[in-house]
């Protein structure tokens, strides 16, 4: 570093790493006086070579250049300004391609060279920035609710078990066993915990994914495909579980009708089964109309019931079997009973009959997601409940029904006397073969039906237990339990279709009733249902009936999971992840499937019935809204559509204004949003975007309701925009987020658009350093920029507030009004003195402001008047005149094309457009020549040219001295003090500006106030002037000094727009 005369010659080496090799970049040959190092004066560019021949040409940050470009330093941008300046005039050359044969293609500067040329940045970077904040999701916020809550254990395992556990497990499991033998029979348990395991999982990812509400499969069958799947579905659940209440009721007969037939009380089996079960169902309606308070701590004891029954059956077939056990048919554990028991023996059934049987007793597994708000943590709960629950209950039935199978044979007389007597030579084979080996002769069974054996006794389990009573005390506990919880769950997924109003016929069952909005109407239906099909008698008739019904509605559930998952939404984010969309997908094509296995016609019957009520729900559109996975394929769609255009590189052919648009609320600044509106239209990406300052706490509630609100607003103006909204500690960091985040692949905004701070200089100054620092981030992000100023502002929210309290006034006048004539018409009126009051209070003023609870000023009205009218210019179509463009320097083509948009839009089709350009005295002609050249290219028609070669005068004293005034409550003026006295003023005033700093920038400084005075001179009457916005160097210019020259610029002109590119091409005259 050389120094002469008080000056010196500043090189700087900048190292960029671009591997395998590294490019130095020398800023050489800027000569300044000591102490203004951080002048706005460029650096010349110095292209270094390499031994490859390669050319390395700097752009401040390292980045390299292709070859065959080269940078152009017009000379005519020194004498145009007065002053050298990196920011280039438009040229045609920074257009070209890189492979123009025609030209040079030039390189204009970058952004960030003008932004950051002279910031030093730490190689090793600021450890205090990378400070990561605390983890705010790690504090869960305080339940306060007093209601009682359910662990996985009581509220879901328990529940599910209970159901599982139904009539089938003491009554039918060893009639299933005898006609199918244990080998078909393992497969019979199998295939059904199959099905329930795969809707299991199906239903863990569904029930993790949001809150479950009433409803059952209804709700989580509705909110994940839609109201018309959820809507057939539900009807049929619903009708489902009412069947399920016979079922159980007629196996609870059944085992009571055997009771009394020992003791020779019953008869006629078929008449007194109805018996017994309508008297039960009645005794279980009142139950549930009357409150089911006792229920939880019940379920405790039914169970204990349960598995001390369960045990016992195991006990029993260890004691050794009495003599009249062994006339049954029982000889406790024998090979040949178990080997006998292997192979299926059908008798007018066959194995699909056999399993429709049996499959009722799988279900059951929605018991705990169906109360899954009383969770203390249902996404735990429900997976871990109900998945261990099936494992539980598939092997209990599975050891059960081994146990009676290598027990208990197909078929016994009950007879004690007929014993094989010894030594009587008998061969034992056949049918009979392992009783007749264990002395027992059952072959008159061939020839007459017996009543014993596991074929003809559906109380086995009775007769194997170590205590019988037990077990019908646990079959009274599993069937009471199952109908009783089928009782309540029918009315209540049925209340909560009709409260959807997916069927309006139906609305009649919406209504509940008491403290706890019993579905008594629900209960009634139930019941009617339930008796009629009492009435059938028939356990084996009633079952295959609820396995179609129930299949069905797992079929859905599956399909649910799979279509949620294939449509991979955002929203579906299930807690649990142990399930598969392939899997699901099978389990419902395997519901389908044992669906026709089952009853192939009445696999039909349901499938119709499902359609028709599909067509049916379809064709009726009920208003509602839950954001299905139908919508989420729509949305996928869309995403695909977006990757593919990610894929494609960006064309400047293609290029479209994408705005963010800082508005606050869209209707507060309308003049902004319009223009906003303008550029994008319908053919480009609109974000209007607001931000929150203050405490999360205190802003998020006004965050989350403003954003259904605005957007519904933005739709009903049809502005063909998004709103989007951020809460931060200060208006910059907000800003700062929605510069960064907003937008997806290529739909993503590139141009920053704001409005004018008017107030700057009267408000604090953390403000006007948050507003420039949105400018600066801007730049850095390399967004395209444009301010909008209007002279009376472009806020109005108070006006549209005033608005907003006085419509509501009228329409609580009006309220009143209608409460009056209801009472005028019963010959009263204590409205009236409210009314008279509320006329009183609520004043309309003028078009377009409201005065609420207070006349306003006639200067008021008109005041408010006039700034509604300025604000919504851009809603009404513009009258003949010009828009003039200012295009001082090339920042891409961004300030020519934003107002060549402008013109091609109805509203602004009567404006013509007229160019001004910087040129140099002497070349007026030339350039301008150049520029209409340049406008023929672009196929960009322009009423005129204008060159102006007088920007490096000196502006008026008037003007200098309103510039003065301006800046005055910001000066430091530290020349006047002694040097200590400066130094101390500089470290407590740092945001002021400083006598060298006007001393540095005055040559920009008197650009900006001599340009306020072209443009007043030559754009005064203009609809609506564009101008190249100045760019201040980060860290060189102070706040006030930039706010300073952004308003000496645009003081007292018809609405402007300062734009500024990111310095990359938008424009191109190639096809």
């Amino acid at each position: 570093m050389g120094q002469q005369n008080n000056t010196y010659t500043l090189h700087r080496i900048i190292l960029v790493i671009n591997s395998p090799r590294f490019q130095v970049l020398i800023f050489q040959g800027a000569l300044w006086p000591r102490g203004f190092e951080s002048c706005d004066e460029p650096p010349n560019y110095e292209e270094t070579s390499f031994s490859d021949g390669t050319v390395a040409k700097g752009n401040g940050t390292g980045n390299g250049y292709d070859i065959g470009e080269h940078r152009a330093i017009r000379h005519s941008v020194v004498s145009a300004f007065g002053h050298d300046t990196l920011d280039r005039v438009p040229n045609i050359d920074f257009y070209r391609n890189a492979g123009s044969v025609s030209g040079n293609r030039a390189v204009r500067p970058s952004l960030h060279e003008l932004h950051h040329v002279f910031k030093q940045v730490s190689v090793y970077g600021d450890s205090s920035h990378w400070a990561l904040p605390g983890d705010l999701e790690s504090v869960l916020p305080q339940d306060n609710n007093v209601f009682v809550r359910f662990g996985w254990i009581k509220g879901v395992l328990v529940r599910c078990m209970l159901n599982i556990w139904g009539v089938m497990l003491f009554i039918r499991l060893s009639w299933v066993f005898g006609q199918a033998g244990w080998g078909l029979g393992i497969v019979v348990i199998v295939l059904s915990c199959v099905v329930t395991t795969t809707t299991g999982l199906s239903m863990s990812a569904i029930c993790t994914n949001g809150v479950v509400r009433g409803g059952g499969a209804y709700y989580l069958i509705s909110r994940s495909l839609g109201p018309e799947f959820g809507g057939s579905i539900g009807l049929i659940f619903a009708f489902a579980n009412a069947v399920a209440v016979a079922m159980y009721v007629v196996g609870f007969a059944e085992t009571v009708f055997d009771l009394l037939k020992v003791q020779s009380m019953c008869v006629y089996q078929t008449n007194d089964i109805r018996i017994i079960g309508c008297i039960t169902v009645v005794l279980l309606l009142g139950i549930s109309v009357a409150g089911m308070e006792w229920e939880a701590k019940a379920q405790i004891v039914l169970l204990i019931i349960l598995l001390v029954a369960i045990v016992n059956v195991f006990v029993g077939t260890v004691i050794p079997a009495t003599p009249e056990k062994r006339s049954k048919g029982f000889f406790n554990y024998d090979a040949k009973v178990f080997m006998e028991n292997f192979t299926p023996d059908f008798r007018e059934e066959n194995f699909f009959s056999v399993f429709a049987i049996f499959f009722p007793a799988a279900t059951g597994i929605l018991a705990g997601a169906n109360i899954s708000g009383d969770l203390k943590d249902p996404q735990a709960a429900i997976p871990k409940g109900t998945l261990l629950a099936i494992f539980i209950t598939g092997i209990t039935y599975l050891g059960v029904a081994l146990c009676v199978s290598a027990t208990v044979v197909r078929d016994a007389t009950g007879n004690i006397n007929n014993t094989i007597a010894a030594g009587m030579n008998i061969v034992c084979n056949g049918s009979y073969a392992a009783a007749c080996e264990n002395g027992w002769d059952f072959s008159s069974c061939a020839v007459t039906k017996c009543s014993f054996g596991s074929m003809n006794n559906f109380q086995v389990m009775t007769m194997v237990s170590g205590f019988g009573p037990l077990i019908t005390a646990g079959t009274f506990s599993a069937t009471l339990s199952s109908a009783l919880a089928s009782l309540v769950s029918a009315p209540k997924v049925f209340q909560a279709l009709c409260q959807d109003n997916i069927y309006t016929a139906l609305k009649f069952f919406a209504k509940g009733h008491g403290k706890n909005n019993e579905p008594i109407r629900g209960y009634v239906l139930t019941f009617i249902i339930a008796v009629a099909f009492i009435l059938i008698a028939n356990l084996n008739v009633i079952a295959p009936i609820i396995s179609n019904f129930f299949l069905a509605s797992y079929a859905l559930i599956n399909f649910s999971c799979f279509h949620a998952s294939y449509a991979k939404s955002p929203g579906w984010r299930p807690a649990y992840k142990y399930y598969n969309m392939w899997l699901s997908l099978f389990g419902a094509v395997l519901c389908c499937a044992v669906m026709f296995v089952i009853n192939w016609w009445a696999a039909l019957i349901t499938y119709a019935i499902e359609i028709f009520l599909y067509v049916y729900v379809t064709v009726k559109k009920p208003n509602v809204n839950w954001g299905s996975s139908t919508q989420a394929v729509t949305f996928v769609s869309a995403v695909n559509n977006a990757l593919t255009l990610t894929g494609v590189e960006d064309h400047v052919k293609n290029f479209r204004p994408q705005c963010l648009v800082l508005t606050g609320a869209p209707k507060n600044r309308p003049a902004l949003l319009d223009l906003a509106h303008c550029f994008t239209k319908n053919y480009g990406l609109c974000l209007t975007c607001e931000v929150f300052v203050g405490q999360k706490t205190r802003t998020v509630t006004d965050l989350n309701a403003g954003m259904e609100k605005n957007q519904m607003w933005l739709n009903k103006k049809k502005r063909k925009a998004f709103y989007s909204a951020v809460v931060c500690d200060n208006f910059r960091q907000g800003a700062e987020s929605l510069l960064q985040v907003s937008g997806l692949g290529r739909l993503r905004p590139n141009i920053l658009m704001m409005g004018f701070k008017k107030n700057w200089r009267t408000v604090d100054y953390a403000d006007v350093q948050s507003y420039t620092g949105v400018l600066h981030d801007a730049f850095d992000f390399e967004y395209g920029t444009v301010l909008l100023r209007m002279t009376q502002g472009l806020d109005v929210a108070h006006i549209i507030k005033a608005q907003e309290e006085f419509e509501r006034g009228v329409q609580e006048q009006k309220d009143l009004e209608k409460e009056q004539l209801k009472e005028e018409n019963k010959g009263k009126s204590i409205f009236r003195k409210s009314r008279k009051s509320s006329q009183q209070h609520l004043t309309p003023t003028g078009t377009g402001s409201i005065s609420v609870m207070a006349p306003q000023s006639r200067q008021a009205v008109t005041v408010n008047d006039r700034l509604m009218s300025i604000n919504t210019q851009f809603q009404r179509k513009q009258g003949q005149g010009t828009i003039d463009v200012w295009w001082l320097f090339d920042d891409g083509g961004l300030t020519l094309l934003l107002p060549y948009i402008l013109t091609t839009r109805k509203k602004f089709k009567d404006c013509k457009m007229r160019i001004f350009i910087a040129g140099q005295p002497g070349r007026t002609e030339q350039d301008k020549e150049e520029m209409k050249s340049l406008l023929v290219k672009f196929r960009i028609k322009c009423a005129e040219i204008h060159v102006i070669d007088d920007f490096n005068q000196k502006p008026s004293s008037y003007n200098w001295k309103v510039f003065e005034d301006m800046i005055e409550p910001f000066r430091l003026h530290e020349g006047s003090k002694s040097t200590t006295n400066a130094e101390a003023l500089r470290k407590e005033n740092t945001w002021k500006i400083s006598d060298a700093e006007l001393d540095t920038f005055e040559e920009k400084t008197n650009l900006q106030v001599r340009l306020n005075e072209l443009l007043q001179e030559n754009s005064r009457a203009a609809n609506l002037i564009v101008v190249s916005m100045p760019i201040a160097r980060l860290g060189s210019v102070s706040d006030y000094l930039y706010m300073a020259w952004l308003d000496i610029l645009t003081k007292n002109l018809p609405p402007t727009i300062l734009i500024r590119g990111n310095h990359k091409s938008v424009l191109t005259f190639y096809s």
